[in-house]
């Protein structure tokens, strides 16, 4: 699925994604089997149809009167790596230089990757570093182009998109100098918060700690005070939560988008009437409180976010009966983000169950059919 879900100045809030019908772990080896068998953490779900845009900039929809806008384009940068796509080739060669590989998949006309591209590829004060360091290889996710993963196994981008289980456009993969996948981002990430990702690759911290424990490690001093919301319920008995779906936020007192989570979507009352499906619970990462988790567990905030290997915050996890459904720990846009509650909290993945852009691609087309417009970004 490629989501293509403000500004984190207007609101927009950063994530990615269990479904609950599957979870993989992202492990990539050399002997491409084993590459692909073994991936690290996102369920698979299915890439969003994109309309084409017109002149105007706006997409002429599948069907309908009314239309989509919001999809934007950005041109790679020319240092980004004109790769072959012998994937094992391209690591061994940036390894003999110093460098690791980036696999950088999205969509056309995906505005999160546009922002990335813009922002964190091409804008930001650390792109010298990122040349130094990495090889970014582009990969469209509805691509054609063949992919080979050793000298054995070759497959299309788009197949290797849906092998590797991702679920949000742009979805960032770093690999080692041995073809092994090393840290993984999915959705648009900040200009500081990616620069931490790019760090714990380049320095090979991933030989010593996992990402989360680097990131919890390498945390500034706390700046954020966790705020109050309406909605928001005391509640420690997670699995005592069984007549409404349970949505989980996680945030920490060093959440730079926390703010912008409640000044944005939280702020939003349509947002809020989303909010009101749900048991709405957030816990501190950083706290050591008992609680109990919605399998029955006992465990603390701390270690829970852990297990579900939480390296974002603001994080929102979805849970129904149990169970997580999907979850939001990248950037999205106020109609994405909105469609993401309402799959959960009107149990529309019952319909759907295959991906929340499968719901939201429905209700996109609808509304379009009534002649409404429809904007997938916010600025």
């Amino acid at each position: 699925m490629t989501e293509c879900a403000r500004c984190l100045d207007n609101g927009f809030f950063e994530n990615a994604n269990d479904n609950a019908k599957v979870k993989t772990r992202i492990s990539f080896m050399r002997n491409a089997s084993l590459w692909l068998a073994t991936l690290l953490a996102s369920a698979v779900l299915t890439l969003p149809a994109i309309a084409q845009p017109t002149q105007d900039g706006a997409q002429t929809p599948p069907s309908g009167t009314g239309k989509v806008t919001g999809a934007k384009q950005s041109s790679h940068p020319d240092w980004f790596k004109e790769s072959f796509l012998d994937i094992a080739e391209d690591v061994d060669e940036a390894a003999q230089s110093g460098k690791h590989v980036i696999l950088f998949l999205e969509m056309n006309g995906c505005p999160y990757c546009y922002k990335m591209i813009e922002e964190n590829f091409k804008g930001a004060p650390y792109r010298e570093f990122i040349k130094e360091q990495f090889d970014v290889i582009a990969i469209n996710v509805l691509g054609d182009r063949e992919v080979a993963l050793d000298a054995e196994t070759s497959l299309t981008e788009k197949a290797l998109t849906e092998q590797l289980g991702v679920t949000y456009t742009p979805a960032t993969i770093f690999l080692d100098h041995t073809n092994r996948p090393v840290a993984r981002v999915s959705g648009y990430r900040n200009v500081a918060d990616f620069k931490q990702v790019l760090d714990y690759v380049a320095t090979k911290a991933y030989t010593e700690q996992t990402l989360v424990e680097y990131l919890e490690g390498g945390k500034a001093e706390s700046r954020y005070s966790l705020r109050t919301h309406p909605q928001i319920q005391a509640v420690d008995d997670l699995s005592g939560v069984t007549d409404k779906p349970l949505a989980i936020l996680f945030e920490d007192a060093t959440c730079r988008a926390c703010d912008a989570l409640h000044d944005g979507h939280f702020a939003d009352p349509e947002v809020n009437r989303a909010l009101k499906d749900f048991v709405l619970v957030r816990l501190d990462s950083r706290s050591d409180k008992p609680i109990t988790m919605p399998d029955g567990a006992q465990t603390t905030a701390r270690q829970f976010a852990g297990d579900l290997g939480i390296n974002y915050h603001p994080t929102l996890v979805l849970y129904d009966q149990g169970k997580e459904i999907a979850r939001i720990d990248s950037m999205f846009y106020r109609y994405h983000f909105i469609g993401l509650l309402e799959y959960v909290g009107q149990r529309q993945y019952v319909k759907y169950p295959d991906s929340p852009f499968d719901y939201i691609n429905a209700k996109t087309d609808a509304l379009t059919a009534a002649g409404q417009d429809v904007s997938v970004a916010d600025d």
